[in-house]
């Protein structure tokens, strides 16, 4: 709403760019004549995403006769980073605030004439389709073998932002038809693509058996109790506005232990801004492990730590509303979602580890049998595609006015 209107009041132009390769924010806001007291004014707290910015992501400038007054830099699927410049002004600030989208769904049919990946670039004006379409397809099409008029028809989501295509499209379900003959994908809820409506479920028969400590990551605290899970978009109670949470907040009272999820080396034991009393140990892997809001810390840099050994204590300080453990993992410096990789049974001296017998069953992939006969009734009829028209193009007040094309628009 800010770009558009700023395009509308003062005839400045939106372009779309990538993020360099070795770029860094300093550099980009050096660039941009943008003095390096902004960079200071953010946040310890808020720093930390700057990291997350991918170099090759696209983003948005808007710019009045070549002078930066905004950008939205994404940092994840979900939050961006907005950099804007006083209106009259030359003072800039900074914000991470939720990425804005529409979703559009679209069922596409179209003749094969020179090549698939070409084909569907020069229908649909969005190249990512067809680079997906032989990924999942595999080994199971040879797609030199195609020849002209044959079909492919497929049903796909997308995000839209200023009317271009944002984030990677989904594709639900897809039908080749060559020499008469139909070759089908479908995909499941997690993403995973079969050739059939339905897919051979693997399940597990667990036989419990009673080892020595694991080697995988201990629990933090003894009794997990999250209050807050990992998110790149949760309103934040203290700044009432919306943060990544690149960890877990674990409930528990003032004074509870707490213990190295794996042995390491700790790289840092101290006041750490937003964090409060934090301990940041270094694991083997490229894992880091982080413990914040403490109260007491009993560790000291440079010392190793074993696997569950005591090294603070829950408390509330930094930026806190109550007693609680801040457990972030960062795995070669990029933030983890830390349950994905701690055991769920709490410390102790001996576990029960699981001797899996995998069993298999088969199971109707929810849809799929409706995309199929949506399918096989597209690939009789004639040729129709949504085409990103603004795609690759300067993104400019004219082109916003007439932004505004249906689904399913042929041509």
């Amino acid at each position: 709403m800010l770009f558009c209107a700023a395009v509308i009041l003062f005839s400045a132009e939106i372009s779309q760019k990538r993020w360099k390769e070795g770029e860094v924010f300093s550099f980009y806001l050096e660039r941009n004549g943008i003095g390096s007291g902004l960079l200071k004014r953010i946040s310890a707290s808020d720093q930390q995403f700057l990291s997350e910015i991918q170099a090759g992501e696209w983003f948005y400038e808007l710019r009045e006769e070549g002078r930066l007054l905004q950008a939205l830099i994404p940092v994840g699927d979900e939050m961006q980073i907005q950099l804007f410049r006083d209106i009259g002004g030359e003072r800039f600030h900074f914000d991470i605030i939720p990425i804005e989208s529409r979703k559009l769904t679209d069922y596409v049919t179209l003749p094969i004439e020179k090549g698939l990946s070409e084909d569907i670039h020069r229908w649909t004006r969005n190249p990512r389709l067809g680079y997906l379409l032989k990924k999942y397809y595999g080994k199971s099409v040879n797609f030199r073998t195609l020849h002209k008029g044959d079909k492919v028809s497929f049903v796909y989501s997308q995000r839209s932002r200023l009317g271009k295509p944002f984030g990677a499209p989904k594709i639900k379900a897809s039908l080749i038809r060559s020499r008469g003959k139909n070759r089908f994908i479908f995909a499941d809820k997690s993403g995973i693509y079969y050739d059939a409506p339905y897919k051979d479920l693997s399940y597990i028969v667990k036989k419990r058996v009673q080892t020595e400590k694991g080697r995988s990551f201990v629990r933090p605290i003894r009794k997990m109790r999250i209050t807050s899970k990992f998110t790149y978009k949760r309103w934040h109670p203290i700044l009432k506005r919306y943060r990544p949470h690149l960890g877990v907040d674990i409930g528990a009272r003032r004074g509870t232990k707490i213990y190295a999820t794996h042995a390491g080396k700790v790289i840092y034991a101290g006041w750490m801004g937003g964090y409060g009393k934090a301990t940041k140990i270094r694991h083997s892997g490229g894992f880091v492990s982080l413990y914040a809001h403490q109260s007491r810390l009993t560790v000291k840099i440079g010392q190793y730590v074993k696997r569950g050994q005591a090294i603070g204590r829950v408390g509330s300080t930094g930026r806190s509303t109550a007693p609680h453990l801040h457990f972030g993992l960062y795995k070669n410096a990029k933030a983890v979602n830390p349950m994905k990789y701690i055991e769920r049974k709490a410390l102790s001296q001996k576990r029960m580890e699981i001797q899996k017998i995998t069993k298999h069953r088969i199971v109707e992939i929810p849809g799929a049998k409706k995309y199929k006969k949506q399918l096989l009734k597209l690939v009789e009829g004639q040729p129709r595609a949504f085409k990103w028209q603004t795609y690759a193009k300067p993104y400019n007040r004219i082109q916003e006015r007439n932004n505004h094309e249906e689904p399913n628009q042929t041509f």
